[in-house]
């Protein structure tokens, strides 16, 4: 069963963002993940939640998802999404 990776991301520094989205695209794609959505075309529909946008990445399974957001080559690219922009992160396994 797929497992989602899904983050809000408010970015503070584009161009530092666009750098990680650089480096971190074909750490990504060899980790398996696909985007599925990447938007900040977002309505409040329930609640107070607004978030500036949302990104939700596919991978396999949710053992693959972690993987990567664990694997040494990621964590080392983290930092620069972490200098860029306020983000919370989940992962959800179906």
């Amino acid at each position: 069963m797929p497992g989602y990776l899904i983050f809000e991301i408010e970015v503070t520094d584009q161009a530092a963002y666009d750098h990680y989205r650089e480096v971190a695209g074909p750490i990504l794609a060899g980790g398996g993940g696909r985007f599925v959505l990447s938007s900040d075309r977002i309505e409040s529909l329930e609640g107070d939640w607004q978030p500036a946008s949302i990104s939700v990445v596919e991978f396999t399974s949710a053992e693959d998802a972690r993987r990567f957001y664990r694997s040494d080559d990621y964590q080392k690219v983290v930092a620069l999404r972490q200098v860029a922009s306020r983000a919370r992160g989940i992962l959800v396994d179906v």
